[in-house]
Formats: structure tokens, C-alpha cells, sequence
């Protein structure tokens, strides 16, 4: 007998404060349902704000959730994305040609592989590197062939018109946005803060429900990074917050210690599995993460984990052993 499929949402459009609404748009990951983009009210037009991932049907969602909030895609004069993660810039080319607007993002992207070769490289990385930290290869192979069918998540070749780095400024009838570095989140990530009515567009460096994601591989510490951008979010003093998968929330100074909290319990959890004798990433994932462990949460949980290491190592607190005989994986000891 089939399980019951889980009912995917709609496209929805709502008004947040005067000249912002927020675009709910559909997901098919589970554990995320949807993401947000949010429209900024701008001369004749909106500037979008993150535009959701690329799958069937969604386009339509996006129109769906744009006609409540009294928008069309066609009114789009300006596509900005707070990270090069598909469920934040999916769709930006397919609006980009059918709004005849820029898109901006800023220059560390190249996380983002747009190209099926691109792609085909960087999974064949990441499978690599599960394989050094120890995954086992039946688990793997399907992990692999889920992400083939998945297809990129992109609506085309992602063209980026401007970069999206400090100085730059986004106008909008609310007066102009400044941009905020933050990666860890990812290496592209940046926040946007309206200062004169301590807004922040927080992407998902700041979400309502405090959850840590890091794009391993592409820098050398991102929970170093992500520790810094939260210094530096801090300073802002927002007080209302846009995040990329909740609804506005005002707590800001709250969420950035929660986050704060988090990465030291998640550290502290990883020393206390951490022995002499040494153990691969995928073992310490299930010493550290128990029941929270199974497969549609592995790959997740051994990219934080690898994360995690390597902040550790940075800091002289754990130590990486090469394997001896190639193919073997790598183990990591106190």
C-alpha cells in the first residue's frame, strides 16, 4: 500500500507593511516546504527579492502568489538574490527574460553550478567526499542518482547583471538598501538592511526557526564565517526581519544568540565524539546526531559535520588523518 503523499502548497502573495509583500512559494523538499521572495514596492514596479526554485509548475506559483498581492511578473524591474542556492535564484532567469530586468547576486557564486557539465562535476565532488568521510556506497549510489533526477533547479543560464557587494544600494519606495556581507550560510550570501526603518532582508542567514546550514567545501571556516556575519548583523540594530523561510519576526538580537547557542552545542557535541583513536566524519555524524540520523537527513547532517571539523581544526582542537591506503576514508581524532 503507497504512503500518503504529502499535499504541496501554493504559491501565495501577502502584504507585510506598506510597499512589501511576501511571496510564499512552494518547495518539494521535505522538511522545507517553501521558501520566500519578497517584492519591494519601487517607481512603477517591484523589486524581487529572491524568486524561488525551478520546478513544473512553478512559474504558475509564482504568478499565483504575485496576482493576491495586485503584481504581475511583468512587474519586476529588478531580480536581487540574497545567495546563489537554487530555491533563492531558481527562477531567475525565466523572469529575468520575461521582465526584460537585471538580476544582481553577489560574486562569490560559483557554488552554483547553472551548466549540466557543472553539475555532473560538482556531484561527482561531493560524492567523492562522502566517500572519504566514510559513507557507505549502496546509500550513496542512491543518494547520487536521487540528486540526477532532481534536475538543477535552475529555469535556464543564470546571468548576473550587476554584483551585489557593499556600496551598492537597492532603491525602493521605502529609500535604498544597503548590502550586508554574510557568508557561512553560503559563500554568495548577503542580507539587506534598510536602515532609517531597521528592516533586514535576512535571506537564510537569519531564519524564524533557528536551523544551520553551511555550504561545505567552497571556503576554508564557514562557521567561522557565519559567526563573524552574525557580529556583524548584530551591529545593525533591525528590528524586523524578512527571512527566506518564516514569517517576519522582530526578535532579531534573540535569533542571532539562539544561533549563536546552537553553533557552540553543535561544537561541544562534536568534541565529546571526537577520541584518540580516531573515526570518519559519517560515524561521528551518528555519534553526534542519534536518532536524528536516516537518509533523507544524512547528506545534511554529514555537510554540517564536515563543517564543524573543520572549524575545530582550525582552531587546533581536532586533527585529520589522511588514509593510509588510498580509497580508505580519512578519520578525524581530538
Amino acid at each position: 500500500m503507497r504512503k500518503p503523499t504529502r499535499n504541496r502548497e501554493v504559491g501565495r502573495g501577502e502584504r507585510v507593511l506598506g510597499g512589501v509583500w511576501r511571496l510564499r512559494l512552494p518547495l518539494p523538499w521535505p522538511g522545507v516546504p517553501h521558501c520566500n521572495a519578497w517584492a519591494l514596492a519601487a517607481g512603477d514596479g517591484v523589486v524581487l527579492v529572491d524568486t524561488g526554485m525551478h520546478e513544473p509548475g512553478s512559474m504558475a506559483h509564482l504568478e499565483r502568489a504575485l496576482d493576491q498581492a495586485g503584481l504581475r511578473v511583468e512587474d519586476v524591474r529588478l531580480v536581487v538574490c540574497t545567495h546563489a542556492h537554487v530555491d533563492h535564484c531558481g527562477e531567475a532567469p525565466a523572469i529575468r527574460e520575461r521582465a526584460g530586468c537585471e538580476v544582481w547576486m553577489h560574486p562569490a557564486r560559483g557554488h552554483l553550478h547553472a551548466s549540466g557539465d557543472d553539475a555532473e562535476q560538482a556531484l561527482a565532488r561531493r560524492v567523492e567526499v562522502a566517500r572519504q568521510s566514510g559513507v557507505p556506497e549502496a546509500p550513496l549510489r542512491r543518494w547520487a542518482e536521487q540528486r540526477r533526477a532532481s534536475g538543477s533547479g535552475l529555469s535556464g543560464e543564470l546571468v548576473v547583471d550587476r554584483d551585489l557587494v557593499p556600496g551598492v544600494t537597492v532603491d525602493s519606495d521605502l529609500g535604498p538598501w544597503e548590502v550586508i556581507e554574510t557568508p557561512g550560510h553560503a559563500p554568495s550570501h548577503v542580507c539587506l538592511h534598510q536602515p532609517e526603518r531597521r528592516l533586514l532582508i535576512s535571506g537564510d542567514h537569519l531564519l524564524g526557526r533557528v536551523s544551520l546550514y553551511f555550504d561545505h567545501g567552497h571556503t576554508p571556516d564557514p562557521v567561522g564565517e557565519f559567526l563573524g556575519s552574525l557580529d556583524r548583523v548584530e551591529t545593525l540594530g533591525a528590528r524586523l526581519a524578512l527571512a527566506g523561510h518564516a514569517r517576519p519576526f522582530t526578535d532579531v538580537g534573540a535569533h542571532i544568540e539562539a544561533n549563536r547557542a546552537l553553533v557552540a552545542e553543535r561544537l561541544d557535541a562534536v568534541r565529546a565524539a571526537l577520541h584518540e583513536d580516531g573515526a570518519t566524519a559519517f560515524e561521528l555524524v551518528r555519534r553526534v546526531h542519534g536518532d536524528e540520523f536516516g537518509e533523507h537527513s544524512a547528506s545534511w547532517l554529514l555537510i554540517q559535520t564536515l563543517s564543524w571539523l573543520d572549524h575545530l581544526e582550525l582552531r587546533g582542537e581536532a586533527r585529520r588523518h589522511e588514509p593510509a591506503t588510498p580509497g580508505e576514508p580519512e578519520l578525524w581524532s581530538i
